[in-house]
């Protein structure tokens, strides 16, 4: 059972940390965290075209025993990862199928706690250029401006973009990290006030008992006669 406190800090936490970046490139990246049920399965779809490069990170953030199962499906019915009980993982499919890849997350093995997860997809397409290359290369061949090396240009910046795509996604991670471990601590320091209270009244009391029993054995109410 959850203390009120770690069921606040989870509520708090379902403010969707929910990050759709712009589809600006080949980079299409999603990032979300949602409250998997007790004794339940989700399952998100994932749109792809053929040939492309799809990377699939997840992490427990909260919840007793930090494990989910999880399954990915390709659009052909085909398991591609199958996983049972897992704390984290990191999928990588090389050429993905034309269709919605299924992620599933199932904790139907626990009756008693439910988990918050985090997971993020990337997918890299082979087809298109990244952030703008076709309007610089329509640019180029147009205006014609050799001289002012747009082509340097064009791949300074689109290597400035995939450095701060991977920034970004660094600090995501790094932010379902720091959730799992606020929750790891608020949940520890809850057991340990606890027992600390305890412990605490049990000293006390036998302190108390101890300190009584001593004054009842010098407690000698009888009279000597001489």
């Amino acid at each position: 059972m959850m203390t009120s406190s770690a069921q606040l800090y989870l509520m708090g936490c379902l403010i969707l940390t929910v990050g759709l970046a712009l589809d600006m490139g080949p980079n299409q990246n999603v990032e979300f965290t949602f409250m998997l049920p007790t004794s339940g399965t989700e399952c998100f779809y994932q749109p792809t075209t053929t040939g492309d490069t799809m990377e699939i990170e997840y992490q427990v953030i909260a919840g007793s025993g930090l494990d989910v199962g999880f399954a990915l499906i390709s659009p052909s019915g085909q398991r591609v990862v199958s996983e049972f009980r897992t704390s984290d993982g990191i999928h990588m499919v090389d050429r993905t199928e034309f269709g919605d890849y299924r992620l599933c997350f199932d904790n139907s093995f626990s009756k008693m706690s439910e988990k918050m997860v985090f997971f993020k997809v990337i997918i890299n397409s082979q087809g298109n250029t990244s952030g703008g290359q076709e309007e610089w290369i329509d640019f180029t061949v147009t205006e014609s401006v050799a001289d002012y090396r747009i082509e340097e240009i064009r791949r300074t910046m689109d290597s400035v973009y995939r450095h701060l795509e991977k920034t970004r996604q660094v600090q995501a991670v790094l932010r379902a990290f720091e959730a799992r471990d606020r929750y790891l601590l608020e949940d520890n320091l809850w057991r340990v006030s606890f027992w600390s209270c305890l412990n605490l009244m049990v000293i006390l009391g036998v302190a108390v008992t101890q300190t009584y029993t001593l004054r009842r054995l010098f407690d000698n109410t009888k009279r000597v006669c001489t």
